[in-house]
């Protein structure tokens, strides 16, 4: 599995999939002028993404409904002019729809694999999403190097781990948002311990999309007090700090980048 949570089996030979047919009429609703971007990139996913193996041939059928709209509904919870990372982004999902619903947002898509990141350095460009940022690593090297008002993922680990790597790339009182589904309030009881641990003051399960989509997206709020990430975050950001390495507000540098804007 991918980590935009989207399986790449294929489906048995020579069974070609659909397209991913016509945006639903939410789709007007969510990204209003932007609409004609999230055709392209939907198009880019049922393309590009299926023949590098980022999404599943059996999910295009379903991209708008299961992925693209289910993601961008995220943008409800931010508010104005947010910083936000989306770790292990895979295909750009949350984070290119988000980007794409909320023009105002600066979207760092944090991803580890090559071949992610230069799926997404492409797609920034074609979409010209200027408030886009591409940055190629892990979450536990970023403490330090990277602050942010919101976090974001989508199906990259259980929420204990998750919390492990996304609390620490916070600003302080700011919030982790994880698209969970049917395990939310599972994993969230199960994980408690560990949220306190980590610096979380408060988390829930929400709904967003309600009225929008037929079906809402279950996410878990995790919202971080004055030290995200608890004690060794804290001491990892001291010691950047005392390097001379501040943590970026929101913006990364790309795949062999210079820490602009990839357009």
């Amino acid at each position: 599995m991918d980590t935009d949570g989207v399986a790449t089996e294929g489906g048995p030979a020579g069974d070609e999939p659909q397209g991913p047919g016509e945006a639903p009429a939410a789709a007007q609703q969510i990204f209003g002028d932007r609409l004609p971007v999230a055709v392209r990139y939907t198009e880019l996913l049922a393309t590009a993404g299926v023949q590098r193996g980022l999404i599943g041939p059996r999910e295009v059928p379903r991209l708008w409904d299961r992925h693209v709209l289910n993601c961008a509904v995220l943008a409800e919870l931010l508010p104005p002019n947010a910083s936000l990372c989306d770790v292990g982004s895979g295909a750009g999902l949350p984070g290119i729809p988000v980007a794409m619903a909320r023009p105002d947002v600066s979207v760092t898509l944090l991803e580890p694999l090559l071949r992610r990141t230069t799926f997404l350095e492409e797609v920034v460009r074609e979409l010209e999403l200027t408030n886009v940022t591409v940055l190629r690593g892990r979450a536990e090297e970023m403490v330090g190097k990277l602050s942010v008002d919101v976090v974001t993922a989508r199906a990259v680990a259980p929420l204990d781990r998750l919390a492990g790597w996304g609390l620490p790339l916070l600003r302080p009182y700011g919030q982790m948002l994880a698209l969970k589904g049917d395990t939310a309030e599972q994993e969230l009881a199960d994980s408690r311990s560990a949220l306190t641990k980590l610096g979380a003051v408060k988390w829930s399960v929400i709904a967003v999309g309600e009225g929008a989509l037929e079906t809402s997206t279950r996410v878990v709020r995790v919202e971080a007090g004055e030290s995200p990430g608890g004690v060794k975050a804290a001491t990892r950001r001291a010691k950047a700090a005392r390097a001379g390495r501040g943590p970026r507000t929101g913006e990364g540098t790309g795949r062999g980048g210079t820490g602009r804007r990839r357009r």
